[in-house]
């Protein structure tokens, strides 16, 4: 058993990735998992089965839990967090069958343990489960990307974020300072606030982020694997502007550009204070935009003014929510 460095033929197969210091001791799994037609990798060492990980993209990794150096559990921990890897099952093999042992694999982020001496049908068996979980978040994820959607899953158990599309990673840093595997708090409050309604049988609530004049909207899409355990929820998000409203304000109810502003912060139920915050102007001033902008339309009060503003807005864009 090599370690091959060229890259798998990932159309013809699924690809294992065996990890243990003694490859030779694995020679029997390794043949039976090349005779039911799965690509199989080896790695000898911690440092090559994260270098192997990172390179290859295995569907699954065994792993030893036991190896000189860098162990399978610091392995495991290594893997879940770096975002590229995070998504990738992970079947511990332990000839240590104490109880804080199985658990430190699966605290390590382990999907399942097999027990040494390795017994090949056993293990297959066990892998046929976690690749088809695998392979399903793959598929709705690909999905998700062909439409142009940026999506997450968070794991319930710990609230991890287990792995997330380019534009889903941009958009959390900008509007939560979050990276994985760190999933934000505000986030997780959602998350667990909107569990709570399903099991109530009540729809979830939409999350919403706002920044300027953009906000970013999330809804649980569906729950993936193990359901007793929480198992992953995919998110979708969405970014969206209210540039173009702003404009529409400005053109059809004769304001200017900053007037437009004010108002559409109006609208939104925010204090003089606040829209000055968020413009960058004094109150004093919003309220001379404010004083320009009932003059303009013919009205006295904010209310007043905010609702011509609704009123046109929706002429222009009916899809619209305030």
């Amino acid at each position: 058993m090599t370690e091959p460095t060229t890259m798998p033929d990932r159309d013809s197969s699924e690809v294992v990735l065996i990890v243990d210091d003694v490859p030779d001791n694995l020679a029997v799994l390794h043949d039976a998992l090349d005779e039911s037609g799965f690509t199989v990798l080896v790695a000898t060492s911690g440092a090559a089965a994260l270098q192997r990980a990172l390179q290859a993209r295995p569907d699954i990794v065994l792993l030893d839990a036991v190896m000189p150096g860098m162990d399978g559990f610091e392995v495991a921990r290594r893997l879940k967090a770096d975002p590229q890897t995070a998504a990738i099952p992970i079947v511990f093999m332990t000839g240590l069958t104490e109880t804080e042992h199985l658990v430190a694999a699966l605290e390590a982020g382990g999907a399942d343990y097999v027990t040494k001496p390795i017994k090949p049908k056993e293990v297959m068996a066990r892998m046929a489960v976690h690749l088809r979980s695998a392979r399903e978040k793959r598929q709705t994820r690909n999905a998700l990307d062909a439409f142009g959607y940026a999506s997450i899953a968070v794991r319930v158990m710990d609230g991890r974020l287990m792995w997330e599309t380019p534009l889903a990673r941009a958009l959390l840093e900008e509007y939560c300072g979050a990276a994985a595997p760190v999933t934000a708090p505000e986030i997780l409050s959602w998350i667990a606030t909107s569990i709570k309604l399903l099991k109530m049988g009540m729809e979830p609530t939409r999350f919403i982020l706002e920044k300027g004049a953009k906000r970013l909207t999330m809804r649980l899409h569906q729950q993936i694997g193990d359901s007793e355990e929480g198992g992953d929820w995919l998110i979708v998000m969405r970014e969206t502007s209210d540039a173009a409203v702003i404009e529409a304000m400005s053109l059809s109810l004769g304001l200017t550009r900053k007037e437009a502003e004010v108002l559409y912060w109006v609208v939104k139920g925010k204090t003089n204070k606040d829209i000055g915050d968020i413009l960058g102007s004094s109150p004093m001033t919003v309220k001379k935009h404010l004083e320009h902008i009932y003059e303009k339309l013919g009205v006295e009060t904010r209310t007043a003014a905010a609702g011509m503003a609704v009123g046109r807005i929706r002429q222009l864009h009916p899809q619209w929510e305030a």
